[in-house]
């Protein structure tokens, strides 16, 4: 026997799928045209970026593109408000070639600018980057996370932005390079772990990243975790939590 629902059941079903569907329209919105959460996944970027470290990315600081919203639902030619990028912007991006996957790196190099590193020397127009040597860390690396003693530098950009860079020493993979020339509507982006990152350096996975690619740019860190614990181990979130971190900005 069906059991009809009364009319104030169908509208409280009604009602609930309404509200529903506006909270998910809100939530779609502001992750398309605001802030954006991403996650860490990987020491490319120590020592700027931890694995663990939960962040916002401003989808409104370089304008909109395809990328900017999920599943590039909108097909856009280029970039809508397009805004300037500056050098030394820590920035997600979609890989060149690959529709799924994103990368967060800095911006190094500008569209017009030649860059070379050599014997680990990062040079910009011909012109020696300035670093300053901070002191050693101790880093795990990939894959089997051997402890490994790394140099640690402040690295001052040619528009005064610094930041730190740690390296493995100046004669990695990828301590010497060829010059790059830098394309018009393209960036060359640079992980802050210098010798345990795949990024612009390797023309065949990275390469230039067009302006388009772009997705936005790292704002700061509203949560933190170390990396042995999983964010749906709350349970362990006391101990886990790096406190010190939250709300850093980037």
């Amino acid at each position: 026997m069906t059991q009809e629902l009364k009319p104030n059941q169908q509208n409280s079903i009604y009602e609930t799928i309404k509200t529903l569907f506006f909270a998910a329209l809100i939530a779609l919105t502001i992750r398309s045209l605001a802030y954006e959460p991403f996650s860490i996944p990987s020491g490319s970027m120590i020592p700027s970026l931890l694995v663990g470290d939960y962040l916002f990315v401003s989808k409104f600081s370089y304008g909109y593109s395809t990328y900017s919203f999920p599943l590039g639902i909108f097909p856009i030619q280029g970039r809508i408000n397009a805004k300037p990028v500056t050098r030394g912007d820590v920035i997600v991006f979609r890989k060149p070639g690959i529709y799924d996957v994103d990368y967060i790196k800095r911006v190094i190099g500008l569209p017009g600018d030649t860059l070379q590193v050599k014997q680990g020397r990062l040079y910009l127009n011909g012109e020696m980057v300035k670093r300053d040597y901070i002191g050693d860390v101790d880093i795990p690396t990939y894959p089997n996370d051997e402890i490994v003693k790394h140099k640690r530098y402040k690295e001052t950009l040619p528009n005064g932005v610094t930041h730190e860079i740690i390296e493995r020493s100046d004669n990695w993979v990828l301590d010497n390079t060829d010059v790059f020339n830098i394309p018009e509507d393209h960036y060359f982006m640079m992980g802050d772990n210098r010798d345990g990152s795949q990024d612009s350096r390797v023309m065949s996975e990275v390469g230039y990243v067009p302006y388009e690619n772009l997705i936005g740019k790292a704002q700061f860190i509203f949560f933190s975790l170390n990396n042995e614990t999983r964010a749906y181990e709350i349970w362990k979130w006391p101990s886990a939590i790096r406190f010190k971190r939250l709300f850093q900005k980037i």
